[in-house]
């Protein structure tokens, strides 16, 4: 006895295309006061961003000038994290620096 067996090689696969979103961004900022000493803010630029002199610097000056200064990009939690760090290192330091995240 012979079986027959059909195969059917047509068989369709649906590619499905996922799309992964990569998790939003956020910069810090450092916002521009009229008693924050100068020299305080680049210390904290170097303290909790790594920057080198130079550019905390650049940074404090753009603080100064316009009003506001990227601190840096990071995750949510990271720039979380950095916000409350500079915001309590200014408070014990008897400065009224802010330190506020946005959407990057």
């Amino acid at each position: 006895m012979s079986q027959s067996h059909e195969y059917d090689d047509s068989i369709l696969l649906e590619t499905v295309k996922s799309k992964v979103e990569s998790p939003k961004r956020y910069q810090v900022v450092l916002l521009n006061d009229d008693y924050t000493p100068m020299d305080f803010v680049v210390e904290v630029l170097q303290r909790f961003f790594g920057l080198n002199e130079e550019k905390a610097a650049a940074i404090m000056l753009a603080v100064h000038h316009d009003g506001k200064g990227i601190c840096g990009v990071f995750s949510r939690e990271i720039a979380e994290m950095k916000v409350q760090q500079v915001n309590e290192f200014s408070r014990v330091n008897n400065h009224p620096l802010m330190c506020q995240l946005e959407v990057a």
